[in-house]
């Protein structure tokens, strides 16, 4: 008898593609990287006021493609805490962490490692080291998430 093998990883793979074209369309169609947390915090801080109408299409996207989406996949379990404290502190300091660090992973890590930028995989490198380190400190032994 066959045994089927988990196929999550496609949906990872999928979505990373999906992230990779993206940032190729950006770069291509206007000649910016495609940083997500640069795009937000020029919206915040108003340094992006000239780009402001490209900055909020970005984000219109990334807001309502996974609500276009709903019909096809009713549910999806993302693993996240239910905690909503943990999620919110949890977003503070990724946005945190996203300025100290000049970027976030779809700057550095997807267009940046793609470009051989070293800033670009010594960003990335210490993003999984703090997400390693993260998930041992706050799940197996603070026992939080």
């Amino acid at each position: 008898m066959l045994q089927s093998i988990p196929t999550d990883w496609v949906w990872g793979l999928i979505g990373g593609m999906l992230i990779g074209l993206g940032g190729a369309v950006y770069l291509l169609g206007n000649g910016r990287i495609m940083g997500a947390s640069g795009i937000i915090g020029g919206l915040v801080d108003g340094s992006g006021r000239t780009a402001w109408k490209e900055r909020a299409v970005f984000l219109a996207g990334v807001f309502l493609l996974p609500i276009l989406l709903t019909p096809i996949y009713r549910e999806v379990n993302t693993h996240a805490t239910t905690n909503i404290a943990v999620l919110i502190a949890a977003g503070i300091c990724v946005g945190i962490g996203t300025r100290l660090a000049n970027g976030c992973t779809s700057g550095h890590g997807v267009c940046g490692i793609s470009r051989l930028s070293l800033r670009g995989i010594v960003s990335t490198v210490f993003y999984i080291m703090a997400g390693g380190l993260t998930v041992v400190l706050f799940r197996h032994i603070l026992g939080v998430i």
